[in-house]
């Protein structure tokens, strides 16, 4: 074949079918998020900064749920990942509606109640993911990340929301997550696979619904107060705890023992 005739090799028909299953999926969800949107502009008359932070949030899930689901292979998502993406878009519209009280706009009543309503969900559904992984044998160590992920950022999000009324203080509550993702960059020895935790879990839990709990306006300042200043307590301990088992194994591990460079 000469260097001008060159031809396209087809893609094997279950490739391309695996192909577009693992687009489907996040793009359902990306389609999903302006619809929350919109009803939320109907509800609450949701501006331009909510509009932008839910389409950027949208955005940014679909391009990194697309890229893990080609990373090894097109792959379709698991009725469990289904459920973690219907919480992701309930994620998206709690981000929208921080991010018009952040830039300047105070949540009303009706608005507020539609952040704790939105996060109570998302909580909820995150013992139903699980839940059905288990029920239909489809756990993977890509849906255990993503559901991580999106507990991660919705924490972060209502400590945003939390810190507006209590101080900044509760920010920690919210950074913790990613301050331990910076520092594993220069400490190798954090990138262990931790062991499956309850009370990691619990405490993750824990976290979310003491946000939600100071949200709701339900509380006097004080009582919320030291509602999250104890879910900080416990977080503080889960990863202190992990952060101990890792440096006690570190040297069972490859490249993260007491000769490993640093991360240079």
């Amino acid at each position: 074949m000469g260097s001008g005739d060159v031809r396209a090799v087809p893609m094997p028909a279950a490739m391309r079918s695996g192909a577009a299953a693992a687009w489907a999926g996040p793009a359902a969800g990306a389609a999903a998020q302006p619809v929350l949107l919109a009803m939320l502009t109907g509800a609450v008359g949701l501006g331009t900064v909510g509009w932008a932070a839910g389409a950027a949030y949208a955005l940014a899930v679909w391009g990194l749920l697309t890229r893990a689901l080609y990373r090894d292979g097109p792959r379709a998502m698991g009725p469990a990942d289904r459920v973690t993406l219907a919480r992701a878009v309930l994620v998206g519209g709690v981000t929208a509606l921080v991010a018009e009280e952040i830039a300047g706009r105070p949540l009303d009543g009706a608005a507020l109640a539609l952040v704790v309503a939105l996060a109570a969900v998302a909580l909820v559904l995150d013992g139903v993911d699980g839940l059905v992984a288990r029920r239909t044998d489809t756990a993977s160590t890509l849906g255990a990340r993503f559901d991580m992920e999106v507990d991660a950022f919705l924490i972060l999000v209502l400590s945003l929301h939390v810190a507006v009324h209590l101080g900044p203080w509760v920010l920690a509550i919210g950074a913790m997550r990613y301050a331990f993702a910076a520092a594993a960059t220069a400490a190798p020895w954090l990138h262990g696979d931790l062991p499956p935790s309850t009370p990691r879990k619990a405490v993750a839990v824990a976290q979310a619904a003491a946000l939600i709990a100071a949200a709701s306006a339900t509380l006097p300042d004080a009582g919320a107060a030291v509602l999250v200043a104890g879910a900080l307590a416990l977080l503080i301990w889960s990863f202190g705890r992990d952060i101990g088992w890792l440096w006690r194994t570190r040297a069972a591990r490859p490249g993260t023992g007491p000769d490993a460079d640093g991360g240079r």
